[in-house]
């Protein structure tokens, strides 16, 4: 492949080693060749690097298996997740999870990333429902509605909710950061 067809989340080997791709930006100086400013993540060292490509350069292309898995549980080990199609379990290090494992209560659906049948990276949904485990009560009467506080969810995640949540609400929170977006309402 171009390296002008490098986009966020395609896989690629560079010099016999498997890289991801975090950001693209396509630059067209006034002066000399176009160019492509890529942030890679070695696969294998979790270092992100950035490489600078000529629009000409051939890349070449690394085939990665997506398989929707359900989280099951975590121990020293690691994290299990387990195959939906074949129900084959396996289990996913630490290192590969990084945070994600803030947002994946047991039972939920994420996307397991393997290369040669290593897993090696996991995508989550855009946003997920975790349970207030902890907040300080609202303050009765505040209603700015650019005040928060502070909150614990059931996975552990520090977020900042409204006044008016409490303990025991469900909650919507953003994966690309944690960032609080709305309360949900549950049937009861």
């Amino acid at each position: 492949m171009k390296a002008t067809e490098l986009k966020p989340g395609v896989a690629c080997k560079i010099n016999d080693r498997l890289f991801v791709v975090i950001k693209t930006e396509h630059t067209k100086p006034g002066k000399g060749p176009a160019y492509v400013q890529a942030r890679l993540k070695d696969v294998m060292t979790g270092q992100n690097i950035d490489k600078r490509l000529n629009s000409s350069d051939t890349i070449q292309d690394a085939r990665l298996d997506r398989r929707k898995m359900e989280y099951l549980f975590s121990d020293a080990s690691g994290a299990t997740f387990m195959d939906l199609e074949t129900y084959d379990q396996i289990i996913v290090p630490e290192d590969v999870l990084e945070d994600a494992l803030q947002y994946l209560r047991p039972n939920t659906e994420a996307v397991i990333v393997c290369y040669e049948e290593r897993p090696i990276g996991i995508e989550l949904p855009s946003a997920v429902d975790l349970i207030v485990k902890d907040t300080p009560p609202g303050i009765k009467g505040a209603t700015a509605t650019n005040q928060l506080k502070e909150a614990t969810l059931e996975t552990g995640l520090k977020t900042r909710v409204p006044p008016f949540i409490v303990i025991g609400e469900t909650v919507r929170v953003t994966t690309e950061d944690g960032s609080y977006l709305s309360r949900v309402k549950t049937d009861s």
